[in-house]
């Protein structure tokens, strides 16, 4: 038996999809900084203490690594088969991440803007 998902746009207040929902909490964790919770101080990431360090390639695998984990221990319903960090010109930073949701076995693409 498949469990499913029903969610809440955070901006619309509408029913949204799980592949839409799974984007959603994704950004959620990744731009919530790790102690910020009241009540779950260890939820989020720690994108938050490398975002602005000077940019190298050690950098980069510490941000993907940072996001990895943190996906990994807070959004069960999907399994991670590839994830990349792309900085763009304006100062945003782009997680593409590539998997499958584990409850359908559905490939997920998702772009997950973070700052």
């Amino acid at each position: 038996m498949t469990t499913r998902y029903i969610g809440m746009n955070r901006e619309t207040g509408r029913i949204i999809t799980d592949a839409e929902h799974i984007s959603q909490s994704c950004g959620d964790i990744l731009r919530t900084p790790v102690g910020s919770r009241v009540m779950r101080r260890d939820y989020g990431s720690l994108l938050f203490s490398l975002i602005d360090m000077p940019q190298t390639e050690a950098l980069k695998l510490q941000i993907m690594c940072a996001c990895y984990m943190a996906l990994l221990k807070w959004e069960p319903r999907i399994s991670i088969s590839s994830l990349t960090v792309e900085r763009q010109f304006n100062g945003q930073m782009i997680v593409e991440l590539t998997g499958e949701a584990r409850d359908t076995g559905k490939t997920l693409s998702l772009t997950i803007p973070v700052s």
